[in-house]
């Protein structure tokens, strides 16, 4: 239905009901509302003259309770006259004078849409030159782009499911997808994954529930397996095929469950050490909690016997789980104790908070005390530190700065009585934000405002009849909405411009923001800190002179980074700026420390750091900025060497053999072993002749990130050694004999050969102080970039050597970095054969036995020549004339 529709509708069933008036804007969410925008009108009642609005406005009819203005720049005061001695409330809307005036827009053609993206990487941003069309600009739009998250078919002949008649809605929605969302009426359960641009009825199947039943749901959560529901102290899931009861099958109670509850703030990425992963849903009952698990895996994890040996309280009292939530921390649920004694008039609510990666249970500093039949609602905000506000018919309790700032939310009037000012109604939800905005709606759809860290609430205009049913969402853009039911059994949502809403609150009461911009460079919610690295964020705060702000970083999660704040001030024009650049560092060395793992497992965890003005106001843009650092190993960072791929060879496996003596074990038979391509990738083929350098090269999921500089050492998988280094342990300029493959293999029999030598137990050869004396002759197996120490091959065969290569230092990384290349080497002269051999050697015998005939009859030629000739002949004597 078009929003025209919506309006059409709402009007309809306001009649007889009190009167009220409202605004919209063409521009999706309120995006723009500028002088250049159509602001349109609507009153719902019977008793309207004309429309008031300033002189400056034109509008079209100012007699028609349904019509159009325009504005200049600035704060427009608009009102309804009406006949009769009643006055209606009268709005400061604020005009922008923006010249944008154009918005992106996107259509759904088909779901064959090519666009790169991770899993974290749902809001894509529609971005354009800012090229002006018709003196206007067009603004950047984001827009929700997910995996296609399916609602589960309305299946033929099945029956509705709802909550008790007379019920107020319920709703629930995917904490990182806001679009897909489930409301729970008196009549129907309504689901959808867009927003209820579209939606569909959530029923269930005849003959599992009775009438009764069906219209008895008490609680309902969403999550990636279905949707829950609570009935009658048993829970039921409905999936895309079926319609289940849980309970021992799933190790749940069969009966006696009071809540169940699921994540509200999105966290896509987080750090965590346990196995298991982290919960999406938590069960209880009044003395037993369980975490839900992807799966439909459930765990108990404590009970309310235990939790009295943790609080240190007496087995004879009475203690009962009183309420459970999820704080904004991605790993941690708080417990709200009933404790007392009696137990007739009054009673104790204490606070717990279970950490799901360390499993501790942590007892805060709180303790309420209410009557005996109160029953609280919690909800953390978003924010580093434990901050949250709790709720009963009436009041509004606020728990801020780690739970040292606490009180009952203050009013005008009536003392924070928030029933006595909306004609006795009750408080129904609470809406709260990624901005800091907090939004408290009543049964009869009077709303009140503030936000995180501020201690009293404003009434907001009326914007929906008493008459109509209808509770608060998130949209995609992280903005409330209304969803609204009416009684034919349909759903509709209207956007609810709270920003505006706030904004004519905050001028009527000539309230002000106290600083005049707060800017910084926090662009993600999650940084990730390896070993050596540090984060540096900064923020800015620009104040009028004399107000005396300054900007505070908070902590929450394991002491285990250093942090050093650096501040610079200016002054001019009667303005201050402060600008404050933090860096957080961790110094540990890692070397040659008695137990590796231990000490990288106690210096890795994740932290919530927020940054936030000293001062704020309902009038304040946003309070803090929330993010997460996560000191450890990030998942999505590799190794590879550099030069080798799996696209410039034929894809194929194949069988060859390595023969036995070539093996580090010389076993008895030769080993046939099978090249996996998918796992090897393709082999660098090599002369023998050529000596190889690896060269590795850091990568994450960004891409590229260095070339890697610290030490490594490689060894071949499958157990050869007929390779060698060209380097000696004395060129590389050791003074103490080096470790080896022989070495550490030797030290470390009981270890499988590539757990055998790491990082967890490497010590350098460059002092005297470490290992002892030796042959430093020897050659020296450990590589980096800039030591020139290359892979030898043997001259006398060729092979095939697949080489897991591992990074050494132990001050790299918190990941255990490795990573598998092939070398394929040739060029070795074959063999000769045994006929070629005996050939050969016959024609050299030939040849030496011809040359020794040859000489011989030669030197018995020249030996009977001078037997029968003599030596010397008798010199002959010259006559003389």
């Amino acid at each position: 239905m078009s929003a025209a529709g919506v309006a059409a509708l709402l009007w309809g069933l306001s009649c007889g009901a009190s009167a009220l008036w409202r605004y919209s804007s063409n521009s999706p969410n309120y995006h723009i509302f500028s002088s250049r925008s159509t602001i349109k009108l609507e009153y719902e009642g019977t008793l309207f003259s004309e429309w008031s609005v300033p002189g400056t406005c034109s509008m079209k009819n100012k007699r028609s309770p349904k019509t159009e203005l325009r504005c200049p720049p600035g704060i427009q005061i608009i009102k309804p006259i009406v006949t009769g001695p009643d006055l209606e409330e009268e709005r400061y809307l604020s005009v922008d004078s923006s010249h944008t005036c154009f918005l992106w827009y996107y259509k759904v053609m088909t779901w064959h849409i090519s666009v790169p993206m991770t899993a974290g990487d749902m809001l894509k941003e529609i971005r354009g030159n800012q090229v002006a069309f018709q003196d206007c600009f067009i603004a950047d739009f984001l827009f929700l782009l997910t995996v296609p998250l399916l609602t589960i078919p309305e299946i033929p002949g099945s029956l509705p499911i709802s909550s008790p008649r007379g019920s107020q809605l319920m709703a629930d929605w995917y904490d990182c997808v806001l679009s897909f969302v489930v409301v729970v009426a008196d009549m129907e359960t309504f689901q959808t994954n867009d927003s209820f641009r579209t939606w569909t009825r959530v029923r269930v199947p005849p003959n599992i529930l009775t009438d009764d039943e069906r219209h008895s749901v008490s609680d309902m959560n969403l999550s990636q397996d279905g949707i829950f529901f609570l009935i009658n102290g048993i829970l039921y899931v409905k999936s895309f095929h079926e319609f289940t009861r849980l309970g021992r099958n799933v190790d749940l109670p069969d009966g006696g469950i009071i809540g169940i509850t699921s994540r509200k703030w999105c966290w896509v990425r987080y750090l965590m050490k346990a196995k298991r992963g982290r919960s999406s849903m938590a069960i209880w009952t009044e003395n037993e909690v369980y975490l839900g698990y992807t799966g439909l895996k459930f765990v108990k994890i404590i009970t309310t016997e235990n939790l009295k040996k943790l609080l240190n309280i007496s087995p004879a009292t009475t203690l009962t789980i009183h309420n459970v939530e999820y704080t904004a921390h991605p790993l941690e649920l708080a417990l709200l104790l009933n404790y007392c004694v009696t137990c007739t008039v009054s009673k104790k609510v204490y606070l717990v908070i279970y950490n799901e990666d360390s499993k501790e249970w942590a007892h805060q500093d709180f303790a309420l005390d209410v009557a005996i039949d109160s029953f609280l609602i919690p909800r953390f905000l978003y924010s580093a530190m434990p901050e949250f506000i709790l709720w009963d018919k009436h009041r509004i309790y606020y728990y801020y700065h780690n739970l040292t700032i606490t009180g009952v939310l203050q009013t005008p009037t009536e003392s924070g009585n928030l029933s006595r000012l909306s004609d006795n109604s009750i408080i129904h939800d609470v809406f709260t934000d990624y901005f800091g905005n907090i939004v408290v709606k009543m049964e009869n759809n009077i709303m009140f405002y503030f936000k995180i860290n501020i201690r009293d609430a404003v009434k907001l205009h009326l914007w929906t009849n008493s008459t109509i049913k209808s509770v608060t969402s998130m949209n995609a853009w992280g903005q409330v909405y209304l969803i609204y039911v009416f009684e034919n059994g349909t759903i509709h949502p209207q956007e609810y411009p709270l920003k505006l809403e706030a904004e004519s609150i905050a001028f009527q009461r000539k309230e002000k923001c106290p600083y005049i911009a707060f800017h910084n460079n926090i662009f993600t919610v999650f940084y990730f800190l390896d070993k050596g690295q540090n984060l540096s964020v900064w923020a800015q705060i620009v104040y009028p002179e004399n107000v005396g702000l300054y900007i505070i970083v908070e902590s929450y999660g394991p002491k285990i980074l250093e942090q050093k704040e650096q501040v610079h001030y200016e002054i001019a024009s009667g303005y201050c700026t402060k600008t404050m650049t933090v860096t957080f560092s961790q110094n540990v060395n890692y070397e040659a420390v008695d137990d590796y793992f231990k000490l990288q497992h106690q210096n890795t965890g994740l932290l919530l750091v927020q940054i936030r003005p000293s001062e704020y106001a309902r009038t304040c843009p946003r309070s803090q900025n929330v993010f997460q650092v996560a000191v450890g190993c990030d998942g999505n960072k590799f190794i590879a060497v550099k030069g080798f791929n799996k696209k410039e060879c034929l894809r194929h496996d194949f069988i060859y053999i390595i023969e036995k003596s070539f093996l580090r074990n010389r076993p008895s038979k030769n080993l046939r072993v099978r090249y996996n391509w998918k796992e090897y990738g393709c082999p660098l083929r090599l002369d023998f002749r050529e000596k190889f350098h690896p060269l590795l090269q850091l990568y994450d999921d960004n891409g590229f990130v260095e070339d890697v500089g610290v030490n490594f050492i490689v060894w071949e998988i499958h157990g050869r050694d007929d390779y060698t280094f060209n380097n000696t342990m004395k060129k590389s300029g050791c003074l103490n004999e080096a470790q080896t493959w022989k070495s550490m293999t030797t030290l470390n029999k009981h270890l499988p050969l590539e757990d055998a030598w790491g990082p967890e137990n490497y010590k350098h050869c460059f002092s005297y102080a470490i290992g002892k004396p030796g042959d430093l002759n020897q050659p020296y197996e450990i590589i980096n970039k800039s030591n020139h120490n290359h892979l030898v091959w043997p001259v006398d065969h060729s092979g095939m050597y697949v080489f897991r290569v591992k990074i050494l230092d132990p001050n790299y990384s918190f990941c255990n970095l490795t990573a598998i290349f092939a070398i394929e080497t040739f060029g070795v002269i074959p063999s000769p054969s045994v006929y070629l051999v005996a050939s050969l050697l016959f024609l050299l015998t030939l040849l030496f036995f011809s040359v020794l005939v040859l000489s011989y009859f030669h030197y018995m030629r020249i030996y009977k020549r001078y037997i029968y000739a003599p030596l010397h002949k008798p010199e002959r004597k010259q006559k003389t004339n």
